[in-house]
């Protein structure tokens, strides 16, 4: 399989009837990376996808591959491959068929289509099944052969839109791990755009998270889920507390007020406003009936729910307005309506820019 490019952008735009669907957007993919491209609805994410594909024209900006310039190309000449949510397949042609087709478009002779498809076919575990219909298959086999067809042509990069969407949800788990693993194996520059936040976090080398058309944060999933930049961000990935709070000088550190509960920081934030907003997520914050925890502040059980795997507590402090998400792992024996105390280590506060 062929070796990755890099995959650069240079303040892309692209609008819709007057609506700004990109607004001057900037970024670089690595070759063989795994990027994807995170965020709800609307935001952009597909319309990035298809410019890269030359299925849509911008407005203004650059798309390069490597050094070579492909704003002007058709999708033809840019040699990448898509895989769409929907799979796209021909229902009148077999397994092996329709993942020859793009091999016969180009012309190669029988025995080299022969050689890559039963190559494809053993990449994405399909042996066996190259004479099938395609309403003969699972959904899951449907979404390997419409890999295999993308990967048969030997991209140099692949673009794959929400491919697992149409999937049960142990489906989906089963299969972005299989897209991992090919992905390395196949070392091609992917480019992934979901809405799952947990699919992202799981398959990707790098996330971009995307709202109203622009690049919110760019970095590596623990990154992007450990020190989320602002409270989009925060609140996209995954579950967090996102707290307004006070910032106050003393003698060798900081403390944060939010509402009673009072934290001592001693290293220096990176705002000097005394109005803060923090991001603590769930699982970091300590819960017990022993006030010997760090930072610890009496707090009030409103709700608890019991998920099997953990055990997620909504809890509230005096002053505070709101409740706030402690997750645990392990049985604390505590019942709603009972005081008990909440805690933190300074080592898992994070400061968000709005």
């Amino acid at each position: 399989m062929s070796q990755g490019v890099s995959v650069r952008i240079e303040g892309l735009k692209k609008s819709f009837d007057r609506v700004d669907a990109l607004k001057g957007l900037n970024l670089e993919i690595a070759p063989s990376e795994l990027f994807t491209l995170l965020g709800p609805s609307g935001c952009g994410k597909t319309t990035l996808l298809r410019l890269i594909a030359g299925l849509e024209r911008p407005n203004g900006g650059r798309i390069y591959f490597d050094d070579e310039d492909v704003t002007d190309l058709p999708p033809h000449k840019r040699k990448i491959a898509l895989v769409f949510q929907s799979y796209a397949l021909f229902p009148f042609l077999n397994v092996f068929d329709n993942i020859a087709y793009g091999l016969r478009i180009l012309k190669l002779s029988r025995k080299e289509i022969e050689e890559r498809v039963k190559e494809a076919i053993s990449l994405v575990r399909l042996e066996g099944m190259e004479k099938r219909r395609i309403d003969q298959l699972s959904g899951g086999q449907r979404q390997r052969v419409a890999v295999a067809r993308a990967i048969v042509i030997r991209p140099r990069v692949l673009l794959m839109d929400e491919p697992l969407s149409n999937l049960d949800a142990k489906l989906r788990v089963e299969m972005r791990s299989d897209i991992k693993q090919l992905q390395k194996r196949l070392n091609t520059t992917t480019i992934y755009v979901t809405h799952d936040q947990e699919e992202a976090l799981s398959i990707s080398t790098r996330i971009g998270v995307m709202s109203s058309g622009r690049l919110l944060q760019i970095g590596t999933p623990m990154e992007i889920y450990s020190r989320p930049k602002n409270s989009f961000v925060a609140d996209f990935i995954g579950s967090t507390n996102i707290l307004p709070a006070k910032l106050t000088k003393k003698e060798g550190g900081y403390i944060i007020s939010c509402g009673i509960w009072k934290i001592s920081i001693g290293a220096r934030p990176p705002f000097d406003n005394p109005d803060i907003k923090l991001s603590i997520r769930p699982e970091k914050i300590i819960i017990d009936k022993d006030p010997h925890i760090p930072n610890a502040v009496l707090a009030l059980v409103h709700e608890i729910q019991y998920l099997g795997k953990s055990i997620k507590y909504k809890v509230g402090i005096s002053g505070f307005e709101g409740e706030i998400t402690v997750e645990t792992f392990d049985s604390k024996e505590i019942k709603e309506g009972e005081e008990i105390y909440i805690g933190v280590d300074e080592r898992d506060i994070h400061f968000l820019e709005d």
